[in-house]
């Protein structure tokens, strides 16, 4: 009689996916890059994009990619455990700020100790703080007749802008540089660049 061969365990378990939630406060440009570049990812998927306003376009990204996503007020946020809840039910991972403005809360940031990470339109520790955020940055680059700017992904703390640099991506600001112009090195700055220092984050941790 020939031995019965004991399936190969290994093969019979499905690796479970690195989830992601994606905070966002306004367009959602780059709530729309993540989720592309993740989109065929067989490690890692967006699996919740949240924000603080009900007409942020980032909302649209996500249901039109089929992803789940909600709008929460103040109180969600800073005076319940409500936001921290719904991530703890979704089984996330990892926290994404991207284009978010709020603080975010010392429940949240506990349990994603080292796991939280944001984008920041300038070469941090320069204009950062805050109130800095979007144009409000470009506007004090250009008034200060800086060379070059950039981006800065880092770990988020109880600070603004104050957390572990992760990575940092450099551009030249030429003399005639305009708001608008500079805006669009900086998108594509964090185009090429977020999704990517993301992904190498994950995989390194």
């Amino acid at each position: 009689m020939r031995p019965i061969l004991k399936p190969r365990v290994m093969n019979s378990i499905k690796k479970q996916k690195t989830k992601l939630a994606l905070f966002a406060s306004g367009t959602g440009s780059n709530v729309f890059n993540i989720i592309t570049h993740f989109n065929n990812s067989e490690s890692i998927e967006v699996a919740l994009v949240l924000s603080n306003k009900a007409t942020a376009g980032a909302l649209n990204h996500a249901q039109n990619a089929g992803i789940q996503s909600q709008h929460f007020n103040r109180d969600d946020f800073f005076e319940s455990n409500n936001v921290l809840e719904l991530l703890k039910t979704e089984n996330i991972d990892y926290v994404i700020l991207a284009g978010f403005l709020w603080k975010i809360p010392q429940n949240i940031l506990s349990h994603f100790e080292n796991k939280i990470l944001n984008v920041h339109p300038s070469l941090l520790p320069k204009y950062g703080g805050k109130g800095m955020y979007g144009h409000h940055v470009h506007n004090a680059v250009l008034l200060h007749k800086e060379k070059e700017t950039g981006i800065t992904i880092h770990v988020v703390n109880d600070k603004y802008d104050d957390g572990a640099i992760i990575a940092q991506a450099k551009c030249v600001i030429a003399e005639d540089e305009t708001l608008e112009t500079l805006q669009k090195k900086i998108s594509k700055l964090e185009k090429e660049n977020f999704p990517t220092t993301i992904e190498q984050f994950i995989k390194n941790n």
